[in-house]
Order: C-alpha cells, then sequence, then structure tokens
C-alpha cells in the first residue's frame, strides 16, 4: 500500500486515504442490521472503488430495510420507516446511476442526490432513536455506516468541483 494520506474514525470505522486517492477500509459488517463483524477491503484501483461502493451502498439499503421490518407495528413507526425506506433506497439507486452518468455534470447532479438521500436517511434514523421507537445501541453502527457513506460521497463530488 502506497502512504498514508488521511486517517479519520467514524464510529466503529476507521478510514484511510493513500496518496493515489483510492480508500483502505476497515469497516464493521452487518449480519443483521445491528450485529456487527469487521472486514477489511483495499481498493487498488478505481473501478475496485466504485464496484466496492456499489456493493456496500446496496447492503445498506438491504440493512435498512431489514430495520424497516423489525420496527413495531404502530403508526408512528410506520411513517418514519417509509419515509427512511424511500430516502434509503434512493441512496443506492441514485449511487449505482451516478456510476452510469453520460457526463461529469451527470455525475455530479446524481452524486448530489445520493448525498441528499444519505443524509435524509440519517435524520430518520436518528429521529428513529430520538423518538424511542429503536434502541440507541441497535442504531449505532447503521447510523456509522450511513455516515461514512455520506462523507464519501461527499467527498467525491468535492473532488468532482474541483476537477471541472
Amino acid at each position: 500500500m502506497s502512504e498514508l494520506r488521511n486517517v479519520a474514525f467514524a464510529g466503529h470505522h476507521l478510514i484511510l486515504f493513500s496518496y493515489n486517492h483510492f480508500p483502505t477500509f476497515q469497516i464493521v459488517m452487518e449480519k443483521d442490521w445491528w450485529v456487527e463483524e469487521s472486514a477489511e477491503y483495499e481498493y487498488q484501483a478505481r473501478a475496485d472503488f466504485v464496484e466496492a461502493m456499489r456493493e456496500r451502498t446496496k447492503k445498506l439499503v438491504l440493512r435498512h430495510i431489514k430495520l424497516y421490518q423489525a420496527l413495531p407495528s404502530n403508526e408512528e413507526a410506520r411513517i418514519i420507516g417509509k419515509q427512511l425506506l424511500r430516502s434509503a433506497t434512493s441512496t443506492g439507486a441514485n449511487y449505482r446511476a451516478s456510476c452510469r452518468a453520460r457526463s461529469k455534470a451527470e455525475f455530479f447532479s446524481k452524486l448530489s442526490i445520493t448525498i441528499e438521500e444519505a443524509d435524509e436517511s440519517l435524520f430518520w434514523l436518528e429521529i428513529l432513536e430520538e423518538a424511542g421507537i429503536v434502541e440507541e445501541k441497535k442504531l449505532v453502527s447503521l447510523k456509522a455506516e450511513t455516515f461514512e457513506i455520506l462523507k464519501i460521497l461527499s467527498k467525491a463530488r468535492s473532488s468532482t468541483r474541483s476537477n471541472t
């Protein structure tokens, strides 16, 4: 691996950015939406990174679906859960669409939507926690993963902006 440029922590997550701008991640993978299992990924090429992020955003969507399925069956949980489900699934779908963008402008636009939806997902997770619908300890790793993906995508967007 090349020399390290930046080191950042997000909950249980460690991000190492190398000089070639392809991060190595020490992340927490989920068996369910709250059970942790460690895994390491190292991305050597841009294509590896893009594919890994596609998979990672898809897994994030699946975790949000499992959370929705596990929510209590009261009206508040259903309403907030549906909002969360919409924003989380949009995060994965729009990241996938950004990978197929036909221009830098289209990529930037799709990536911006992905960032907005990931941030909204984080908001709904916070509401579930603060309203007492889901215990904080069950949301910690899901919130951390959502936040980490949000940070990675925000960095990609700012890099795109500075390269245009």
